[in-house]
């Protein structure tokens, strides 16, 4: 069943395979379970690269407080969406003339990640006689730890390095460009909420260290995301007590250390990644060797992540079903491979199954994030995925 509606008829109303579906309900149900952890002065923001299905954004854009973005095409999808451009932020390592040209005029917050976009802005500022909004993203001198991918400590491409950041924030203030607070992602897919929290109290101290030097107060604190979901046996779920005992006491310092500054949390996966599913259908059942092999109409161009992205050193399987026969008992080994001419093609590996021939359908699931928009659809030259919200 998604969104209440059994999946072959799903499938029916979609009209083929391969697709991916979205529970609305069930993001709903995870927008509230955060507003019912976190103190109810933060401003939940969506990350739009996680899903950026125009319907999907709409429907986002309705339930949080903000919308974050990662190109002009991102941005045109949240104004489409209805989305406050006051409440939409900006940020990414090489944003173009154009794209820092259309932010500005749209009134967006931008969040600089180098000295090139200051000095950017500052003469699309006087082109366009409109004051840039931005806020600095900064490049933290520590790391998240235990997280599936660290955005921050160390040399990265994005933000500025946080012993830079005093030197930016005066060349801000000499061009009069409108300083807004500071952006802080030290990295992404963490399970453990007591990482998680102590980078958030990193990046709140490491934000107090850095505010003296701006030349307008911290409004907004941007303190990213993390959070992440369980993907593979042995995960555990993200503890949203934790993380929220931890901001409310951020908050609370915040009303004496940078009055008047709105704590952000900025999360993605964790809105939508467990509320949707990928579809494909069994075209063959073959068995090679003692070992069944179901050939689906989908696959890698896809659903890159759950095939491995062209070959991890050590794969694991997403959790995968054959979506019309769940309450089957009866079990075997399979693996669910797609239509693409390379083994890397590949959705489950020996997984344990229900039979399944030709017309089932094959549920893949944790899809909700980096699904379609960041696989090679044009790999091979089948059809593209289709998208439903449900």
């Amino acid at each position: 069943m998604v969104g209440g509606i059994p999946l072959s008829r799903l499938a029916a109303i979609v009209g083929r395979t391969p697709f991916y579906a979205y529970d609305r309900s069930l993001i709903d149900a995870r927008v509230a379970e955060l507003r019912q952890a976190l103190p109810a002065s933060i401003s939940l923001h969506y990350a739009m690269k996680a899903n950026p299905m125009p319907a999907l954004v709409n429907h986002m854009a309705r339930h949080v407080d903000g919308i974050d973005v990662a190109s002009a095409g991102e941005l045109r999808v949240a104004l489409d969406a209805g989305a406050n451009p006051l409440e939409i932020s900006f940020a990414g390592p090489a944003k173009s003339a154009a794209e820092l040209y259309q932010s500005v005029a749209s009134g967006i917050l931008i969040n600089v990640e180098s000295f090139r976009e200051v000095e950017l802005l500052a003469d699309i500022s006087r082109t366009l006689a409109l004051r840039a909004r931005l806020a600095v993203r900064v490049n933290p001198d520590f790391e998240l730890k235990t997280s599936g991918m660290k955005m921050g400590g160390g040399p990265k491409q994005f933000g500025v390095d946080a012993e830079d950041v005093p030197a930016l924030l005066n060349r801000i203030g000499e061009l009069g460009l409108s300083f807004e607070g500071f952006h802080l992602y030290a990295g992404s897919q963490n399970l453990r909420a007591e990482s998680i929290c102590e980078a958030q109290h990193k990046s709140y101290e490491l934000a107090l260290r850095l505010a003296p030097d701006a030349s307008a107060p911290v409004r907004i604190l941007n303190l990213g995301g993390g959070f992440g979901i369980p993907y593979f046996p042995g995960d555990k779920r993200v503890e949203l007590g934790p993380i929220g005992n931890n901001l409310a006491a951020i908050v609370a310092n915040a009303k004496r250390d940078l009055p008047g500054a709105r704590i952000v949390i900025e999360l993605g996966r964790f809105l939508v990644g467990e509320a949707g599913i990928y579809v494909c259908r069994v075209m063959d059942r073959k068995i090679s060797r003692g070992q069944v092999f179901l050939a689906t109409d989908g696959g890698l161009h896809h659903h890159l992540a759950a095939s491995g992205n062209f070959g991890q050193v050590i794969r694991k399987n997403y959790p995968v079903a054959i979506g019309n026969r769940m309450r089957e008992s009866v079990r075997e080994t399979a693996s669910v491979v797609g239509p693409l001419c390379t083994p890397l093609d590949l959705l489950a590996d020996r997984m344990d199954l229900a039979p399944a021939h030709p017309g089932d359908l094959v549920v893949v699931f944790q899809s909700g994030a980096y699904g379609a928009s960041a696989s090679p659809q044009a790999f091979l030259g089948h059809p593209v995925v289709i998208e439903a919200l449900v």
